[in-house]
């Protein structure tokens, strides 16, 4: 692997964010971009563009987040949870308790790995042979590894092992890279760190010559060019599946690093990418809610944000995005 890059260990001084603040904006930034790009979902920029001209802003009424909005909660409470101590026991546990022995939602656990685990925890497999399904380099765990992020601000190491332990129960391989690569981005976001360097966190915690780390190099390489020079850098031509760990990980990095880490910019630029355009929005928006905190989120975006509908996974309804930030930065008594 790459060598790690250094991270501040607290948020810089003056106007910036407070730890909370980069918390709130990661988790609500990844809820408001999934539920942006849940209209785009598996659609071409051609096809965005015959439909709504350019996306500016929420497509359908009402807004609603997708299962990456509530995977993302599922891991969030792991976390808060567990913290460090994690174990992948412990995930397994909370898939059962959680998803496989509960009744499911029309969502039906959502995306290919999410239902190759259940079939196969249900059929009685533990972690990692759980794991092992045709979908293990999804960005399922991509989507939910935010968390980890905000939990091990400033630390992405320790956030790319959390996320890595997670997806143990699901995911393989690229899938896990992906994982571990968003997880990284977002703690070294949590920590004041600029663009470039959350970038380098990410490439930091997976292997060198991994299809991860090659397609996030050529996505941030062209990212000056802009949207159409990332997707044109990192998407399989004529592959179907949208949900590729390295491509969608990809595209939301390139999306953040063409904005330079504005909010609204980069959540766009991934929509207006398509693809698997609601992870891609989600991730991007978890990175740069995290690097320009909460307030950069436009309220009338953050307004329409609820708590979780329990569409895909019924245990996480009730739960919002904001209550989960505030879960994993407890605040110190003065």
């Amino acid at each position: 692997m790459a060598s790690t890059a250094r991270i501040p260990s607290a948020p810089a001084p003056g106007d910036a964010p407070g730890l909370r603040e980069r918390a709130r904006g990661a988790l609500l930034g990844l809820a408001v971009g999934d539920a942006l790009g849940a209209p785009a979902e598996n659609m071409k920029p051609s096809e965005i563009r015959a439909k709504w001209g350019r996306i500016t802003g929420y497509v359908s009424d009402p807004p609603a987040g997708t299962d990456d909005t509530e995977y993302a909660i599922f891991s969030g409470l792991l976390a808060a949870r567990h913290g460090s101590a994690l174990t992948p026991a412990h995930v397994e546990a909370a898939w059962h308790e959680w998803i496989a022995d509960r009744a499911e939602g029309p969502f039906r656990g959502a995306g290919f790995s999410e239902r190759g685990t259940l079939e196969n925890l249900r059929r009685g497999l533990a972690a990692p042979i759980s794991a092992q399904h045709r979908h293990a380099w999804s960005d399922g765990l991509a989507m939910r590894a935010a968390p980890y992020g905000v939990h091990a601000a400033g630390r992405p190491d320790e956030a790319a092992r959390l996320a890595a332990i997670d997806g143990s129960v699901s995911h393989d391989g690229e899938g896990i890279h992906g994982g571990r690569a968003v997880a990284a981005g977002v703690a070294a976001a949590m920590a004041g760190a600029p663009v470039v360097t959350v970038v380098a966190s990410a490439l930091a915690v997976v292997p060198e010559d991994s299809w991860t780390a090659r397609s996030l190099r050529r996505a941030v390489t062209a990212a000056h060019r802009g949207e159409r020079a990332v997707r044109a850098a990192v998407v399989i031509g004529g592959y179907p599946w949208t949900d590729l760990a390295p491509e969608a990980v990809a595209l939301a990095f390139g999306a953040y690093a063409a904005a330079d880490g504005d909010f609204e910019e980069a959540v766009l630029t991934a929509v207006n990418m398509g693809r698997d355009a609601d992870t891609t929005a989600a991730v991007a928006g978890a990175l740069a809610g995290a690097t320009q905190g909460v307030a950069a989120v436009p309220e009338h975006w953050a307004a329409a944000i609820t708590p979780a509908r329990g569409t895909c996974l019924p245990a996480m309804a009730g739960h919002h995005v904001l209550d989960i930030a505030d879960l994993l930065t407890p605040e110190t008594p003065t």
